[in-house]
This record gives structure tokens, C-alpha cells and sequence, in this order.
């Protein structure tokens, strides 16, 4: 870093203290020890030192600081202490806008979707404490703001699907802008300050948002209504569009759902398809799939079991808590199918790998979100994660 990038980059750090200083009402004003500035005491050449100082001078002729300097050695210029005397003209000298300023446009700015995504408040809050989230500040409140009206809109048109780019240029005039906005939109579809492990692709699919329209996907016997038509299921499945399957009817002794495609086309394959009713996913069901789901589920015997199988990590427990909610609407309970360190061969645990304390604290709390308190028991007594690509098809019996 060039000597006046120091100095400034130790302005701006001044100007922070100053604003929290500010915030917490205390009388006290931000000061910094200039013995204790890593950038000051790097300084090595005569030019370097001159150039600080220079910069250092200019703020202070603003009346923005005011500078201690060392009177009696060398030539009095080795600075001592910068304390800040007007935080408003430090603000204007550095070219930025006071927090308080930017917090008031953000504000104004995320006020018309406040109401309809609690999670806007923890935001606004952690911006006002001069936090970042996402790498961003106040300033991004117009991206979050947008992101806000799409989640919205796509929120109030869950039984449809549309396309990404499409649907971006629909809104914006700009096919790309809405995977500009990914990080806002998962802020918002999750409802969580922390980045999740979703993919882009996971986050959009939960708004319903594909990069393409996708079929639903599905193997077993029976028949399907499409729009006005029934449709005979084929082996080794079939793929409707999500939003025309009306009706099903099969004589298939359980449904599993399956998260990924891979282990969808295997377990079309495996001993027992032909007793089984078997969904693709597409990994995160988007709103339109969940409905499409509760339709299948309303058409089934009460006495039907329903599974789920997934990967043995975050995502996996997230996708099947999404379920889980779906499945208890239609009144049907969830059940986990090989997702458990229990429910797996000793071979199976061997290749797994082991999660981080803050992995496994949320895969147990997407399980137990899931309602499956016994797998949060099992994955804490034995931590692993797996995705289900490294696990043979096997089906219910």
C-alpha cells in the first residue's frame, strides 16, 4: 500500500471508531495512538513520511482532527495522536456519507418489504453496528430491495415456475440481473443473516426459478392426469410438467423422493422399483414441485409410506425439512431413508467425511426440522457427511 493509501485507509478506520463512538453517546472522542499504527510505523523513506503527513495535514486544516506531533525531537513533524474533532467533515474529507445517512436511504429504501421479510430488521440492525453482511453495507439496500420484489412476486406465484434469465429481463430490462442478486435472494428464501451451503441453482430453485423449465420426474406404475389427459407411467419413468399434474394413481407400496438425479436414474433400476413410486427432486424442490408433491401425496392411501433420501449434509437435511413441512400440510409424516449413520453399512461410514462442528450443529438442526430428532441423535453420535451418489440403490422393502 503507497503511503497515502495508508493514511487514508487510517482516516476511514478513524472515521468508524468516531461513528460508533458517536452511536454509544459517549464524550469521549475517537482518538488513535500513532505508535500503535502498523501503516505508520512501515514507513520507511523520507518521501513516504512526507507524503503521510501531507495527507494527515489536509484533514486537519478541515477542522475534521486534531493532531498531536512530537515538538521536541527531529523536525517536529512524527505524529503522536489523531483524535477526531468533527465527524462530519472527517465524513466529507474522506468523500463517503455518514452511517446515519446511509442508514436513513436504506431504510426508506427496504421500508415497503419490512413487513413481509422479518429478516429485513436483522439487516437494518446489523448495518446500523457498522457490520457488513454478504460483503455488503447500506449502500446495497437498492440490490436487496430488488431481490425483495422478485422473492415476493415469485413467493405469491408459487404453483409456476419460470425461467431465470426470462423472467430477469421480464423484470429488470437485464436478462443477468437477477444472478447478480443471488446472495440477496437467499437471504430472503432462507430467512438466515449467515450464508447457507446452497448453491445458486438450490437458491433460485427455491423461489422457483430455473435456468430452463424442468420436468417433474417420476417412476412407478399407475397413471398420471396431465392438464385433460391420463397418462399411462412408463418404466423406466417419466418427466410431466410440474405445473399440469393434477392427479395420480398407482398401486405402488411406498413413495421415495430422491435429491439428486444420479441416484434418481440407479434407483429406477434397483430390486423393487416396481413396488415403489419414485420423485426426482431436481435437489431444492422449488415451490411449484412442493405442490405438485402434496397433490401426489392427496392421491395416495393413508397407510402409503412416504421417504425421503438425500445427501447426509446441510443441503440434504434442508431440502428434506422443506418436505417434511410439505408432507405434514397433507398430513402425512416424513420419513427419513438412509440418511442416518444408523441406517448405513460400516463400509458406507468408513468413506464419509467428517463435518465441522458448525456443519453437523445445522444438519442437526435441519433434521430435527425435518422431525427427525432420532437422526440428529445418531449424526451426533457418529458425525459424518455422505452425498447419496456414493451409496448403492437400495429401496424400501
Amino acid at each position: 500500500m503507497s503511503a497515502a493509501g495508508a493514511a487514508d485507509a487510517l482516516l476511514a478506520r478513524l472515521l468508524r471508531r468516531a461513528e460508533s463512538a458517536r452511536r454509544r453517546d459517549g464524550d469521549r472522542p475517537a482518538a488513535i495512538d500513532m505508535a500503535r499504527v502498523d501503516e505508520y510505523i512501515a514507513l520507511r523513506t523520507l518521501a513516504e513520511f512526507e507524503t503521510f503527513h501531507a495527507r494527515i495535514g489536509l484533514a486537519e486544516r478541515t477542522g475534521a482532527l486534531r493532531v498531536q506531533r512530537d515538538v521536541h525531537s527531529g523536525d517536529g513533524t512524527k505524529l503522536l495522536r489523531l483524535s477526531v474533532c468533527d465527524v462530519a467533515a472527517l465524513a466529507r474529507h474522506l468523500g463517503v456519507r455518514l452511517l446515519d445517512e446511509r442508514m436513513d436511504a436504506a431504510e426508506s429504501r427496504l421500508d415497503p418489504w419490512r413487513a413481509r421479510f422479518p429478516v429485513l430488521e436483522e439487516v437494518l440492525a446489523a448495518w446500523r453496528s457498522n457490520r457488513k453482511l454478504r460483503g455488503a453495507g447500506p449502500e446495497a439496500a437498492p440490490d436487496l430491495a430488488d431481490a425483495a420484489s422478485v422473492a415476493a412476486a415469485r413467493l405469491d406465484d408459487a404453483g409456476a415456475e419460470r425461467v431465470l434469465r426470462r423472467e430477469s429481463a421480464r423484470l429488470f430490462g437485464d436478462s443477468k440481473r437477477l444472478e447478480k442478486l443471488t446472495r440477496w435472494l437467499e437471504l430472503l428464501a432462507t430467512g438466515e443473516l449467515a450464508t447457507s451451503d446452497l448453491c445458486d441453482v438450490e437458491v433460485w430453485a427455491m423461489l422457483g426459478l430455473r435456468r430452463e423449465p424442468q420436468p417433474l420426474l417420476l417412476a412407478g406404475t399407475g397413471s398420471a392426469t396431465v392438464g385433460e389427459a391420463v397418462l399411462p407411467l412408463p418404466r423406466p419413468f417419466i418427466g410431466l410438467p410440474v405445473e399440469q399434474l393434477r392427479a395420480l394413481a398407482t398401486n405402488a407400496r411406498c413413495l421415495v423422493s430422491i435429491e439428486n438425479l444420479a441416484s434418481f436414474h440407479d434407483a429406477t433400476h434397483a430390486t423393487g422399483a416396481q413396488h415403489a413410486l419414485l420423485l426426482y427432486t431436481g435437489g431444492m424442490p422449488s415451490p411449484a414441485w412442493r405442490a405438485a408433491y402434496a397433490r401426489i401425496l392427496g392421491c395416495l392411501a393413508p397407510e402409503l409410506p412416504v421417504y425421503h433420501w438425500g445427501d447426509i449434509d446441510e443441503g440434504g437435511f434442508r431440502i428434506a425439512a422443506k418436505l417434511s413441512e410439505t408432507a405434514t400440510e397433507a398430513g402425512r409424516q416424513l420419513q427419513p431413508w438412509r440418511m442416518s449413520p444408523d441406517a448405513l453399512a460400516e463400509a458406507a461410514c468408513a468413506a464419509a467425511t467428517m463435518p465441522s462442528s458448525a456443519q453437523l450443529a445445522r444438519m442437526c438442526a435441519w433434521a430435527c426440522r425435518a422431525g427427525w430428532a432420532e437422526v440428529a441423535s445418531a449424526l451426533q453420535a457418529r458425525p459424518l457427511r455422505l452425498e447419496q451418489e456414493q451409496l448403492e440403490p437400495l429401496l424400501p422393502a
